[in-house]
């Protein structure tokens, strides 16, 4: 069975506007929240939250250096994401058309 929980997790990544600017800002290389900020258009509260989102579906990953935190994009967790679109959107090798319901 599917773990639909983990799957949304993911996709939750994916859905909202000011995520995906923090996804393609961290396409450049590993920044920091300040660095974030600044390219962002967000509270800092706003983008705590976002980044954990990010980091919880594990797309993206974070390490702490003083009071700072760096983030940036996960190979695994790339890997992951394409797999789990590719394999949710694959039909299966005996699939059908609907022909029980009449028109």
């Amino acid at each position: 069975m599917e773990d639909f929980k983990r799957s949304a997790e993911i996709y939750k990544a994916f859905c909202d506007e000011n995520r995906l600017r923090i996804i393609y800002a961290l396409k450049e290389g590993e920044k920091c929240a300040c660095t974030l900020l600044e390219e962002v258009p967000v509270a800092q509260s706003t983008l705590s939250h976002h980044m954990g989102i990010l980091v919880k579906s594990s797309v993206v990953t974070s390490r702490r250096k003083g009071k700072w935190t760096y983030y940036s994009l996960s190979d695994e967790g790339a890997r992951q994401a394409r797999n789990l679109l590719d394999e949710m959107l694959k039909k299966s090798e005996d699939y059908q058309a609907c022909s029980a319901c009449s028109d």
